[in-house]
């Protein structure tokens, strides 16, 4: 059962959030609390959002972090997914397609043109599950971001 997340979902998510950086080798990358993601879901104005995979028999296996983008091309909002996340004990149930399919649906339902993410290079398991469900990898695009001590460079550029 997909279904959006609850404030009970919190530390479930949380753990998954970190069984995620330790499978993409980057075990101490996390320093989001469970408090940040309550917050960030549930505070005043939530701009992230949040659905889980419910199994009657083990509770929580899966879930999905999402949140609006806009593309000026189309001229409509899209999604952008910024994790997917499947326990891997229950990974090959349906869990990852319900997840992703649930996402596809509130873009149809409400009109957004697109449904994208990132993948690393290689992991090769999450490219190949994509691919099979018809998404398109975006070669010619290079992801730059800027964070820390370069971000407050950049801030204090104009000033």
């Amino acid at each position: 059962m997909i279904r959006e997340a609850t404030h009970s979902d919190i530390g479930p998510i949380h753990d998954m959030i970190i069984e995620l950086a330790v499978y993409e080798k980057e075990p101490d990358a996390v320093t989001a609390t469970p408090a940040d993601l309550e917050r960030a879901l549930f505070g005043e104005n939530p701009a992230l959002f949040a659905h889980v995979a419910d199994d009657p028999e083990h509770g929580v296996v899966g879930f999905t972090l999402w949140f609006l983008n806009y593309s000026t091309w189309l001229g409509k909002h899209g999604v952008y997914l910024e994790d997917l996340y499947v326990k891997p004990e229950h990974r090959g149930s349906g869990y990852g397609i319900a997840l992703l399919s649930n996402l596809a649906q509130i873009c149809v339902e409400r009109g957004y043109g697109r449904l994208e993410w990132w993948v690393l290079d290689w992991n090769t398991p999450a490219r190949g599950f994509y691919e099979s469900l018809g998404a398109d990898a975006l070669t010619e695009w290079i992801p730059y971001r800027v964070t820390g001590e370069q971000l407050t460079e950049l801030a204090n550029r104009q000033k």
